[in-house]
């Protein structure tokens, strides 16, 4: 194993990293290698008293540690945070197809923090004396199955569950789920499950919900009778929970937010196509569209290792709107409505967690990065709001992942392998009002 790791160094980017972002990134030819690049950050958490670094005019401080794994995070309109300490469930047959291939991968995620066993619950946490950190944090509901999105409507949560969507009943307050889990629909599931999570956001009326889901793949090596319903985002309706695919092609879709009447969601590119490809990328949702993958990617440039190729679908495929660098593993996407970070950090924008690469030298992401709009578009050059997850010698201290605003206007991280949720204020920003 270990001469494997040492000969697993592929290529290295010959581009800058911002060649990477925007609604124009540079493309360059793909770099095939017999062994992908490979250049994982091994996991360090942070000492006492460590904290990521702050952008100019904000301050961060951790407002909740001590947590199992948290990946995602859902601000109720009490300012109560619900998180998901999570992580990938038993996946047998993907260990089975992957081969060698799949050892070494998940030797190198323990490496980086990513293999520990799935708490599978809700944590609930509550700043309870308006100092800006949580002092309450309780159980709200456990013995999930690898939750991830959540969404609360009327007097319903919703969570996304690797392999279903469920809800419970809610009411202002809850510390804890009062009633039943219930079953609203199934979700691509699967012994194989590449990409487990499944994000989750309801429609501003709350008649439907929209659920993320990544591919069983990199390309579609196993096949595309495994990726049925997958590399998709779903629609359902809320009461009769009747689903269908509302766009296609997106590889691992995993945020998603809403600007203004839009649907947008960030979405984790394919892999081994060098060090400069192919950028992850963030793009509003269009009902019935496709994106590519896996026969193309960044609208028509055909990837040649799918077979057999589809030239019918690429000349259909949209190009996103935005790019989020290449390998940056783009997670977390939070619309900036309502922060009070002040600075460049208008409203009209989006905050992402980029969590960091594996499949490029030097690695990229590791960051919290906000994306300026101008009217309903994206307009400039990305902003780093979060920094200093991976140390100067390589060493992920940290890796963020969701994004959200709380009820403050401050910014809140889920660091998954810092196991806490850190919290970015600005000069506007309000403690909590004590309860």
């Amino acid at each position: 194993m270990t001469g494997l790791l040492l000969i697993a160094c592929g290529n290295s980017a010959l581009l800058k990293v911002d060649t990477g972002y925007g609604p124009d990134p540079q493309l360059p030819e793909p770099v095939r290698t017999m062994i992908p690049t490979v250049k994982v950050a091994p996991a360090q958490p942070w000492e006492e008293g460590q904290a990521p670094t702050a952008a100019s005019g904000t301050t961060v401080r951790k407002f909740a540690g001590e947590l199992d794994h948290p990946r995602w995070i859902h601000v109720l309109p009490n300012g109560d945070v619900l998180v998901a300490e999570t992580n990938a469930p038993e996946r047998p047959l993907r260990g089975e197809l992957l081969g060698i291939k799949g050892k070494v991968m998940g030797f190198l995620m323990k490496r980086a923090g990513a293999a520990t066993p799935s708490a599978n619950r809700l944590t609930l946490l509550r700043d309870a004396d308006g100092d800006g950190t949580a002092e309450v944090k309780t159980v709200f509901l456990d013995k999930l199955n690898s939750p991830f999105g959540m969404a609360l409507v009327g007097g319903e949560l919703f969570i996304a569950n690797t392999d279903a969507l469920v809800k419970v009943p809610y009411q202002a307050g809850d510390t804890r789920a009062s009633g039943p889990v219930t079953k609203v629909a199934d979700l691509p599931g699967g012994p194989l499950n590449h990409h487990w999570t499944k994000g989750l956001v309801a429609s501003a009326d709350g008649s439907r919900l929209y659920v993320s889901v990544g591919s069983n793949s990199n390309v579609a090596e196993h096949g595309m009778e495994h990726e049925k319903g997958r590399a998709a985002i779903w629609e359902f309706d809320r009461v009769t929970g009747i689903g269908r695919i509302f766009a296609s092609g997106l590889r691992n879709p995993v945020g998603m937010a809403w600007q203004g009447d839009t649907l947008w969601t960030s979405v984790n590119e394919r892999d081994e196509l060098g060090s400069d490809l192919v950028p992850d990328y963030m793009t509003s949702v269009r009902d019935g569209a496709f994106y590519g993958w896996p026969y193309s990617y960044y609208g028509q440039r055909v990837d040649t290792r799918p077979k057999p190729p589809r030239p019918d679908l690429v000349a259909t495929a949209d190009k996103p709107d935005y790019a989020l660098g290449n390998h940056t593993a783009s997670l977390g996407l939070s619309s900036a409505q309502g922060n009070t970070l002040g600075g460049v950090f208008a409203e009209s924008g989006m905050f992402v967690g980029q969590h960091g690469s594996w499949n490029r030298n030097p690695p990229s992401g590791y960051k919290v990065i906000y994306v300026p709009f101008a009217g309903a578009r994206p307009s400039g050059p990305p902003v780093d709001v979060l920094t200093g997850f991976l140390s100067a010698d390589g060493q992920a201290r940290g890796r963020p992942v969701a994004v959200a605003i709380d009820r403050q206007g401050a910014l809140l991280v889920a660091d998954d392998v810092g196991n806490a949720i850190w919290r970015v204020e600005g000069p506007g920003t309000l403690a909590s009002a004590p309860r």
